[in-house]
Formats: structure tokens, C-alpha cells, sequence
């Protein structure tokens, strides 16, 4: 058992609880990170004069020998270790001998796995908001193709007013968006650099805390010692940005599930993201999509599970903080092979749009304008919501949309109708007069689209 303390204990720790308490199983995960931070601190303790430049440049190519041997598969990370701070550490000494002693000096585990997770941490937003960008591209490629695609809007899931593919989509454009924003934030406020707070109160040594923060691309050190060894609101702000991408996927994959399904037949998935029945050949099941809708407990999981582990910890540092990482790597794997997966099916997606188009006619999506036009010819929108839900009724009983309803039809319920009743409540009119912005009239739209390019 290789462990970096025991001088004040005077017999073994019995193999279960060292197996318990020991975290390497997990937290090598990030032993790049692990090995960044001490190569910082190891030049910042040689600029104070606290170690010498030939024992710095010894522990210098020493870590970056282990670093190299560790990526490439020549040096495995064993679980005789305790954690990934025992593994480099004493992978360092037997290396180098005494010179690697001398790596810890002003430093404590607590303060080098809080930097380590952090670290961590903000590699993994940046590779996250590379695959919310990428999502957010073909998003809107889909957008630029669409907007003239109509399609049925939805409230309750009762067909409501007609959109376009290209709006419909834009909504989880700006979810997306938010979602990156999050992201940006959170990696704002966390940028800040424990490393020098040691076990709580800081050490005696007369390290630079400044030039490691610098050195590690932090905006500068923590402020309070015990803070810094016992902040996880980073992690808790992640998980919960985390979970709301997942929300987010979780809803998109399921209107491509009702999308999919043959109700709607809106979209044909392809067949790299869907699967078969083992028993009914003419299935076509859209797995990806439910697989994240199913995916998204996981990472709410994760997010309560961190949650109920910090809200009775008082200060500074304790062991129950471990329980921030196994969950934590799980939902970051989790979000981004999601990401990665939802966009490979989105991208490949073939879109029907004669059956949106269909539907948003036989849905009477287009009842609100045919009162709109009722109350441009002089009538008044509660009697023109009457005639038209009347007008509606005869056509359910007759089976016919409101376009296929003969005129007369239209006039024995109100004489106001005339011939330009069709025009008006074309799937074309209803979409294009609506230009407000942020609606989906194709001109807007298109200004829209020109916006969230730019902002991409």
C-alpha cells in the first residue's frame, strides 16, 4: 500500500478500509491534470528559492518522463496506490530519488486535488461547449433549409398555428444557447486557483501564489485558505448546467420520438442511429433519442447525489468531498456522448415535409386566421371566435380541412366570408404575415438566422 503519511500510525491499515478510503480507481482519471499542477508548482517554489534550479529541472523531467510513459501505455497507473498524488509522487522518487521529496513541500492533498479538480473541470467545459457548439451549427444548417417548411405549432400537444421546421427548431437553438452561456459563466467564476491554501491555513513557506495561478491560466489565487480546500460549488453549478442540456436534449428527443413515430411520420431517422425489433420486422425503433431521454436521470442523479453530500460538511476539508468525482466523470461522459450521438442523428435526419405540411392543414391550425379575417372585415374577435369554432365543428363532422370547406359553407355561418377566405388562410399566408420578430415569418426568420450565425 503506498501512501504518502503513516509516520503517526503504528500498525498497517486493514485492506478494507484502505480500499474504501483509496480514490486511485477513479481519480487517475485525471493524472494529466495532476502532473500539469505540480510542474507549476515545482517552478514557482524554484523562483522563491525554495528548491534549487538543478533539483527543479531534475523534478521537471521527471514528471514530464512519467507524463509521456503514462499517455503513450508504457507506465500503468497501479491501485497499490492510494490516490493519483501517491502514484506521481512515488513514481517521481524512485525515479530521481531524494530530489522527488521535495515535490510536496507547501503543498497538501487537500489543495492539489481541489487545483486537480478544477483543472479537470475546466477542460471538460471547454470540450463541452465545442460539442454544443458543433450541435448548434447543424441546428442551424436545418434552419437555413426550412424556412419555408411548414409544419404544425403545438400547445397541450393539440395542434395550435402553423410554424416552420426552421422555427420549430430555432427554440432549441436558444436553449443551446443559454446552455453555452452557462457554461461560460461557470468557468468564469470557478478560474481561480487553490493551490498554496495547503491542508487549510495556507503554509510558511514564501510561495507566489500569483505567478501559480498565472502559470496554470487561472485569473488569480483563492482568497480564503479554507475556502479553496473545501469549495465544490464549481462542481454543483456544472452538474446543474449539465442537467439542464440534458432537459433540453431529453425534450428534443422526445417530439423526434413522436416525430418518428407512424401517427406523425414526420422525420425518417437514418439508419446508423436507429435499430430493429428482434421479433417485428417492420420496426424501426429511434434508440439514440430514447436512450438520451433515459440518460437524463442519470445526470439529475449525479447533481442531487453531490447536493446531499455537501449540505452538512463543515470546515475546512473532509473526506466526504471525495464522493464529488465518480458521479461527477460519470455525467460529463454521459453529457458529452450524448451531445456527440444527438447530433450525428439530428444531422442525418431526413425531414417529410409534405406530412408536416398535412398536418398542420388537417390540424385547423390556421382557425386563429381565418377569425383574423373576420375581424379585419369589421366583426368582433369574441363573435369571430364563435362563427369560426362553429365553422371548425362542420368540418370535423364533414371531414375536411378548412381549406377543402366549400364557400357556402363559409357563408351560412357568416356572410362576411368572401373568395379571399382561401388566400387568407393558406398555409403560406398564416406563416409568412406573421413578422413580429422572434415568429415565423420567413423574412424575420431570416434575420434571425443571420443573428444566431453571427453569434455562433
Amino acid at each position: 500500500m503506498a501512501q504518502l503519511w503513516g509516520g503517526r500510525f503504528t500498525k498497517e491499515t486493514d485492506q478494507l478500509v484502505y480500499n474504501f478510503n483509496a480514490s486511485i480507481s477513479f481519480d487517475q482519471k485525471f493524472y494529466e491534470q495532476d502532473i500539469r499542477g505540480s510542474i507549476a508548482h515545482v517552478k514557482m517554489l524554484a523562483k522563491q528559492q525554495i528548491l534549487t534550479d538543478g533539483e527543479r529541472d531534475q523534478i521537471l523531467e521527471g514528471l514530464k518522463e512519467i507524463l509521456e510513459d503514462v499517455r503513450s501505455g508504457k507506465r500503468k497507473i497501479s491501485d497499490k496506490y492510494e490516490d493519483i498524488h501517491s502514484f506521481v509522487e512515488a513514481t517521481l522518487i524512485d525515479r530521481i530519488g531524494d530530489a522527488g521529496k521535495k515535490l510536496h513541500t507547501g503543498r497538501s492533498r487537500n489543495d492539489q486535488v481541489a487545483l486537480d479538480m478544477k483543472l479537470y473541470v475546466r477542460d471538460e467545459i471547454d470540450e463541452m461547449d465545442g460539442l454544443l457548439k458543433k450541435l448548434m451549427e447543424s441546428l442551424l444548417k436545418i434552419m437555413k433549409e426550412h424556412v419555408h417548411t411548414y409544419m404544425p405549432g403545438f400547445t397541450h400537444l393539440q395542434k395550435a398555428q402553423p410554424v416552420t421546421l426552421a422555427h420549430h427548431v430555432g427554440a432549441y437553438f436558444e436553449m443551446f444557447k443559454r446552455d453555452r452561456g452557462r457554461l461560460t459563466d461557470i468557468r468564469k467564476r470557478m478560474n481561480t486557483c487553490p493551490l498554496g491554501a495547503g491542508a487549510l491555513a495556507g503554509t510558511t513557506y514564501p510561495l507566489d501564489r500569483e505567478y501559480t495561478a498565472e502559470l496554470l491560466d487561472f485569473d488569480g489565487p483563492t482568497l480564503n485558505s479554507m475556502d479553496s480546500v473545501s469549495d465544490r460549488d464549481y462542481v454543483i453549478e456544472l452538474l446543474s448546467a449539465m442537467s439542464t442540456i440534458m432537459m433540453h436534449l431529453s425534450r428534443f428527443s422526445e417530439e423526434i420520438i413522436l416525430w418518428n413515430s407512424n401517427e406523425y411520420q414526420f422525420v425518417e431517422i437514418d439508419d446508423a442511429y436507429s435499430t430493429g425489433s428482434s421479433i417485428m420486422p417492420q420496426k424501426k425503433n429511434p434508440d439514440i433519442a430514447e436512450l438520451v431521454r433515459g440518460k437524463t436521470g442519470r445526470v439529475y442523479g449525479a447533481l442531487m447525489s453531490i447536493l446531499t453530500t455537501m449540505k452538512g460538511i463543515p470546515l475546512a476539508y473532509n473526506k466526504d468531498m471525495q464522493e464529488d468525482k465518480e458521479l461527477t466523470f460519470d455525467a460529463i461522459d454521459t453529457v458529452k456522448g450524448c451531445l456527440a450521438l444527438f447530433n450525428g442523428m439530428i444531422s442525418t435526419m431526413e425531414f417529410r415535409k409534405e406530412n408536416m405540411n398535412r398536418s398542420a392543414k388537417n390540424g385547423f391550425t390556421n382557425a386563429t386566421d381565418a377569425a383574423d379575417y373576420l375581424v379585419n372585415h369589421g366583426v368582433a374577435f369574441r363573435d369571430a371566435h364563435g362563427i369560426v369554432g362553429r365553422l371548425v365543428l362542420t368540418c370535423i363532422e364533414k371531414g375536411i380541412s378548412l381549406d377543402e370547406l366549400p364557400l357556402e359553407e363559409y357563408q351560412k355561418i357568416s356572410p362576411v366570408f368572401e373568395k379571399d377566405i382561401y388566400e387568407a388562410i393558406s398555409m403560406r399566408t398564416c406563416v409568412e404575415k406573421r413578422m413580429t420578430l422572434g415568429a415565423p415569418g420567413p423574412e424575420i426568420m431570416e434575420q434571425v438566422i443571420a443573428k444566431e450565425e453571427e453569434s455562433l
